[in-house]
């Protein structure tokens, strides 16, 4: 049975999940499909629509998901015995039995990974599903899994895949970088490596230079390694020089932690110029930077990349692939002067061993595959159009935006009137009600202050009832 003819227009039409789920659910609603009938199995509704069963198993799991669907071992998907309350809109049947989690600092850090639950995921910091390169993910899972089991047996090297280490090499020698493989160690994501360097480089008590704001997860790891923080805010072209300088001339400050292009969660990058003058209050101080490098693959062009304009031994670079390839890639790099390298490394062993090869090989695969460029343009322009459109949405409902950068995940905006004074994490508790999540601008302040500011991740801003909440609600005095 055709259920509906997919548009492949990865510009202006909906993501083929969304179609899919759409099609079925339709075709419920107009009783095509009745109470307890039963579905094409995945790959017969994957070749009758020309789509990859991956597609057609998360539009069948949302449809489960929703009360749609049933599933039962053995014998697939059947339409729901009880559709009494499918009356309702698809937001409300989505919401339908949901409370809303605790909103606060530690369900960001912690519970928000495994929270499927929410509906609208404005506030979130990764690509939707739909937008991976899946054929791509499976090709290279597929090519993996050919491995001789011998090679894959032991623990691996502490300082991870070989292979990969070389290809990183490869690729920040474009930006002007020239380091070899021992000067690369693998970890789990770029969290585990910030944490690496932290535990290694620092001692409590030490001052630390953040942003403000600053990237949520490393506030809590930099408590919990004692240091003492010290906030610098974060200008349109970079980071306020003027106010590094005067901290740095009346304590002694360690490190720098900094992001340099598609910050979050404003979304700004250094200027050449910020970022020069940042080199030369490092020099002049003596503290070293930590680069938080993890955007760059979702930046058309070139931008300052301060580890290859000061060499490794000044600048530590922190990255990974979560962003560009999957949330759930755990693996990471950290990439500095060989002797600073063999150091973190002692502390990743002592902290957890090594790093899960198997994964590092998928990475591997994927980025040595022709169509990893070609991937990364695409969500470029995704990136871009996003944008575009919720630069609009937020000019239209009032919201100020800080910058409009055009490129990342992320766009910085502020609250209108008494909204603004009231903070933004009023804002978000009430939209929670509502299976929204959205992100207070207290999650990235080193002092939890909330001054009405809130982080929009534009791939999920586009819903029209997160547009419908912020109309509804700005017209009420809090």
């Amino acid at each position: 049975m055709q259920f509906f003819q997919p548009v492949r227009d990865r510009r202006h039409a909906e993501p083929l999940v969304d179609q899919a789920v759409a099609a079925i659910e339709q075709a419920i609603r107009s009783q095509v499909l009745r109470p307890g009938m039963a579905l094409p199995s995945v790959r017969a509704f994957a070749r009758d629509h020309g789509l990859s069963p991956f597609t057609v198993s998360a539009a069948y799991s949302r449809l489960v998901a929703q009360n749609w669907l049933v599933a039962r071992p053995g014998s697939g998907y059947r339409i729901a015995a009880d559709l009494s309350t499918k009356a309702r809109s698809p937001r409300d049947q989505a919401l339908a039995g949901w409370e809303p989690p605790t909103l606060g600092a530690a369900w960001l850090l912690s519970d928000v990974f495994a929270d499927h639950s929410i509906p609208i995921k404005s506030g979130c910091g990764w690509l939707p599903t739909e937008w991976l390169d899946e054929t791509g993910l499976r090709q290279s899972l597929r090519q993996v899994a050919r491995t001789p089991i011998n090679q894959l047996a032991g623990y691996g090297h502490p300082y991870g895949y070989y292979p990969l280490r070389e290809y990183i090499c490869q690729a920040l020698a474009e930006h002007g970088l020239a380091i070899d493989a021992n000067q690369v160690l693998l970890t789990q994501g770029a969290s585990q490596g910030l944490d690496v360097v932290i535990r290694t480089l620092l001692q409590p008590g030490d001052v630390i230079a953040v942003e403000v704001p600053s990237y949520a997860n490393i506030l809590p790891t930099l408590r919990l390694a004692g240091l003492t923080v010290r906030g610098i805010r974060r200008a349109e072209d970079g980071l306020c020089v003027d106010e590094l300088e005067a901290l740095a001339q009346n304590e002694d400050i360690k490190a720098l932690f900094l992001t340099t292009v598609l910050h979050n969660p404003t979304g700004t990058s250094l200027s050449m110029n910020n970022a020069f003058r940042v080199l030369q209050l490092a020099e002049r101080y003596d503290f070293r930077i930590i680069e938080d490098d993890v955007s760059r693959d979702l930046l058309p062009g070139l931008g300052p990349m301060l580890a290859a304009m000061a060499g490794a031994g000044r600048v530590v670079q922190v990255s990974g692939f979560s962003k560009s390839i999957m949330p759930s890639m755990r693996v990471g790099y950290v990439a500095a002067d060989a002797i600073l390298v063999r150091e973190f490394a002692k502390t990743k062993m002592a902290l957890g061993l090594t790093t899960p090869e198997m994964m590092e090989r998928t990475v591997h695969q994927v980025l040595r595959q022709g169509r990893h460029r070609a991937h990364l343009q695409r969500i470029q322009e995704r990136l871009r159009q996003a944008h575009d459109e919720v630069c609009t949405l937020i000019d239209e409902h009032g919201l100020e935006a800080y910058v409009r950068p055009g490129a990342g995940l992320f766009l910085w905006a502020r609250l209108p009137g008494a909204w603004r004074e009231q903070g933004a994490a009023q804002l978000a508790e009430l939209a929670l009600r509502d299976g929204i999540w959205m992100a207070p601008g207290s999650y990235f302040d080193p002092a939890q202050a909330d001054t009405g500011w809130l982080r929009f991740n534009v791939a999920y801003s586009r819903h029209p009832a997160l547009w419908q909440f912020i109309r509804k609600t700005m017209l009420t005095v809090p």
